[in-house]
């Protein structure tokens, strides 16, 4: 293939994949500022409860699964929670659950992966975030939060209608350059990364291509909507699906930004334990879609 079709092709391909990853993010961006607009902070709050219980844990998850936020957004708001004497185990599986498993990127894997794949990963990283919660609250690692203070947040004011659109409109401006990057990113490996790099670095038959995915994504903050476009051209030269989903964990769940602002707040003992999880929840969850899809 000439460079002039190599250019055209991976053109073609960025306009495709952007078109429709924009389409879904805004049907789904509206969708959540529906839920944002008519369930309240102070609901959410008297929801979750204030013990660490089982059902506070699930509860706690099922709210980060509905918030589209990014790791470092995330962090702000499950401090927000804890300050407001909601319980650790809640706190700690939002934290964990939001930037991972909220409907923007379940949506998006849906499209790019097919069904199988998005309920796989959907009910494992439910069950890690749940049971990360309880691990750290019944192990009494509340202790190691720091005394921070927060501001207030923005109080968005008028009618319902004016909140969705508010809202969506909001987290589309600042999602979409991440959009474009990752499709962007994804458009340059589907027209110029060899397939037999692919092959050899983390294709199917690489046993640490699971662990080292993991760990390559902690130095690259990769926002799980840019790394998903970017994921589906992994996935076409070759890479596996178990590593994808590591790398996915990885870069969005325990990147070096979020340590840093994880170090803000929690005592070094804390921050470890949490990093730890979360590596262990990529590799866990890589290898269960490994097997999947073998």
């Amino acid at each position: 293939m000439s460079l002039a079709e190599t250019l055209i092709s991976t053109g073609s391909y960025f306009l495709i994949i952007t078109a429709e990853l924009l389409i879904l993010f805004v049907v789904v961006s509206l969708l959540v500022g529906i839920l944002q607009a008519y369930v309240s902070r102070e609901k959410m709050q008297r929801i979750l409860g204030r013990t660490g219980t089982i059902t506070g844990s699930i509860l706690g998850a099922g709210f980060g699964a509905l918030t589209p936020f990014c790791s470092c957004s995330t962090i702000p708001i499950a401090l927000g929670l804890l300050k407001s004497g909601v319980a650790f185990s809640s706190s700690m599986a939002f934290l964990f659950a939001s930037p991972l498993l909220n409907p923007v990127i379940l949506a998006m894997m849906l499209v790019i992966f097919g069904p199988v794949i998005t309920v796989v990963y959907a009910v494992v990283m439910f069950v890690f975030a749940v049971v990360i919660g309880l691990v750290l609250d019944r192990s009494g690692y509340r202790k190691y939060l720091k005394q921070v203070a927060i501001e207030g947040e923005l109080i968005i004011s008028g009618a319902k209608s004016q909140q969705i659109i508010h809202f969506a409109l909001t987290i589309f401006r600042q999602m979409l350059p991440y959009l474009l990057l990752g499709a962007a990113i994804g458009a340059f490996i589907y027209g110029f990364l060899p397939t037999d790099w692919v092959l050899a670095a983390a294709g199917p038959e690489n046993f640490f291509a699971i662990p080292v995915a993991a760990l390559i994504g902690i130095p690259l903050y990769i926002r799980a909507e840019t790394i998903l476009p970017i994921a589906a051209v992994l996935l076409e030269k070759g890479m596996s699906m178990g590593a994808v989903a590591a790398l996915l964990i990885g870069g969005a769940g325990m990147s070096i930004p979020e340590i840093t602002m994880l170090s803000a707040i929690f005592e070094k003992r804390l921050v470890a334990v949490f990093v730890t999880m979360i590596f262990v929840a990529a590799v866990s969850t890589g290898c269960i879609l490994q097997m999947i899809t073998w």
